[in-house]
């Protein structure tokens, strides 16, 4: 008993002596390096979301047939920062970076992807900053991570923790942009680079408090979409039968974009007319169909708000695609996951008109859920997203959606950086 007690005084004293004593294996210098990363990243995504709002609004003043000149000349001025400063590349090109370059994303062609991205999506293209801003702040990540003397798997992780952080920062959830970030760099094994997960939540976390202080956004749901009772058995039935469309739409974009790469390809002329020519036909969609201008965010809630005839939903759908189609292939700069976000709500609109007396939240978030799935192949990250962004937190519905919009993905994904991997790794084995 006399030795017991004297043990317990000891320990005591010992914990009042080392009361900042933190244990090695949890709190390290690695931890401190992905929250710096993640800070960095919010403070970098939040600058540009404030910048790219002022411009949008001083720009958006400009309406009507005025509307395709001036797209036509953001399409021109885009080209030209692209021409001269470095063409920043698209997401295979960064997800092949990852892959097969140790995890580097070179930082030189930042300044040209920040000025070129602002330009398209502030005048109207059809895609969001969640692509611009995941290169630039994930090679933020890998230029702290050099400086620091980091190699191999540890640089690629911290890499990855900052395209995670850029991610949580535009969709507002941190597990789900870590996700994300991982589920992206390869469609079939979501655990390949594992050991980058918790680097990416710490800074997702980290990046997600920063963005939010710097924008004042308020935390919740992106989107105000009607309330539902509690989730039924037959909502997983009927959610696989609402994402049977979404994946049908998912095919009708992949299809879109090879055709219109197909034909901007042939186009043997510099990037710049390439851009100005995509710039004039997507003024033209946004001169007769004023929703298939911007990258959706905003307008999303104005069709769940709005009153629409089934023909225009149809119309509006089938633009809506081939605008974000032309502006992917033309070479303008952003990211179609909050565009194609927005395409499934109208799909989901459309349907809601088609069989009335559906539950249109279901209907919509599990197209939205099918129709991602099928063209990223994201499936687990896109069902806690939509979950976070949607206020839908009856989660199992929206797998079965995303589940099943991946199942019924082409065999060939639209990033096709996604296969690389696999295909590298069957050549060196035969």
């Amino acid at each position: 008993m006399k030795y017991s007690r004297s043990k317990k005084i000891l320990e005591l004293q010992h914990n009042v002596k080392n009361p900042f004593k933190f244990n090695p294996f949890v709190y390290n210098k690695n931890f401190l390096l992905w929250t710096i990363v993640g800070i960095t990243g919010g403070v970098i995504a939040g600058a540009y979301w404030i910048v790219l709002e002022h411009a949008t609004a001083m720009l958006a003043i400009i309406q009507g047939v005025y509307v395709i000149p001036f797209m036509t000349i953001a399409g021109l001025a885009a080209g030209l920062i692209i021409y001269k400063l470095g063409d920043p590349g698209e997401i295979d090109l960064m997800v092949d970076n990852i892959h097969f370059k140790g995890g580097r994303l070179e930082p030189r062609n930042n300044p040209s992807m920040i000025l070129s991205s602002l330009i398209c999506i502030a005048a109207g293209g059809s895609l969001g900053p969640e692509a611009p801003l995941v290169q630039v702040v994930g090679s933020t990540g890998t230029y702290i991570a050099r400086k620091l003397g980091y190699k191999g798997e540890d640089l690629r992780s911290i890499t990855i923790a900052g395209m995670a952080s850029a991610f949580t920062a535009l969709f507002g959830a941190p597990l789900g942009g870590s996700l994300f970030a991982l589920e992206i760099l390869d469609h079939k094994h979501v655990t390949r680079y594992y050991k980058a997960f918790m680097p990416a939540l710490v800074a997702s976390c980290a990046s997600y408090l920063v963005f939010v202080l710097v924008t004042h956004l308020r935390i919740g749901p992106a989107w105000n979409f009607p309330a539902v009772e509690d989730a039924k058995l037959g909502d997983i039935f009927y959610a696989v039968a609402y994402s049977l469309a979404g994946a049908a739409t998912g095919w009708l974009f992949i299809l879109l974009v090879r055709n219109f790469k197909w034909i901007f390809r042939r186009i043997k002329l510099p990037v710049y007319y390439k851009l100005t020519i995509g710039g004039f036909f997507l003024g033209v969609m946004a001169y007769y169909i004023p929703l298939t201008r911007y990258f959706g965010h905003e307008q999303l809630t104005e069709v769940l708000t709005g009153s629409f005839t089934i023909q225009f939903l149809c119309i509006l759908l089938l633009m809506k695609l081939i605008a974000i189609a032309i502006t992917v292939t033309s070479g303008w700069r952003g990211g179609f996951i909050i565009p194609l976000l927005f395409a499934g709500t109208v799909l989901g609109l459309l349907i809601n008109q088609l069989f009335a007396g559906q539950n249109l939240t279901l209907i919509t978030v599990c197209c939205m859920a099918a129709l991602n799935a099928c063209v990223t192949r994201t499936p687990v990250s896109i069902s806690i997203l939509l979950g976070a962004m949607t206020g839908f937190h009856q989660i199992i519905p929206i797998i079965f959606a995303s589940l099943t919009g991946y199942f019924l993905a082409p065999k060939s994904p639209l990033i096709q950086a996604q296969m690389a991997l696999e295909h590298s790794t069957k050549v060196i084995a035969d």
